[in-house]
């Protein structure tokens, strides 16, 4: 009961992590997780305070800090679980993007080209029909 895949696509296998899969350890590795989550927020959280609460250090200093909590914060969580699929995904994205089509320079100027027509049209339109209104609504009152 599977997906019906039409005739001439290719057959694409399912894209997806099975972590329940073993379950020998796993306690210890959510909790490890957890604890790891929980130092990386606690860590870029301290960046972003120390931003705030050390205002006798010079600005470019105080900018350094939350940057480096930042990469450290972000390190840590891509040695996560959630990281490491949050990570897949990037990889998947990157992979999608590049099958897709981009249109060529003349493609993309036609296309503002007609929008650009198509917005001073209906500018033009809404321009005249705010006129008539206004010039009925004058007749009708006055």
């Amino acid at each position: 009961m599977g997906v019906q895949v039409p005739p001439g696509l290719p057959e694409l296998e399912p894209i997806g992590i099975n972590f329940m899969n073993d379950n020998v350890g796993h306690q210890e590795s959510s909790l490890l997780d957890t604890v790891k989550l929980l130092g990386s927020v606690l860590i870029l959280l301290v960046g972003i305070f120390s931003y705030y609460y050390l205002i006798q250090i010079s600005i470019l200093f105080r900018v350094l800090m939350v940057l480096a909590s930042a990469v450290v914060s972000l390190v840590i969580f891509f040695q996560t679980q959630r990281g490491r699929v949050l990570w897949e995904f990037f990889q998947g994205s990157r992979v999608e993007i590049k099958k897709v089509i981009w249109p060529t320079k003349q493609e993309t100027f036609q296309t503002t080209l007609t929008v650009f027509v198509f917005v001073l049209i209906m500018g033009i339109f809404f321009w005249l029909l705010d006129f008539l209104l206004l010039f009925l609504t004058t007749t009708i009152t006055s």
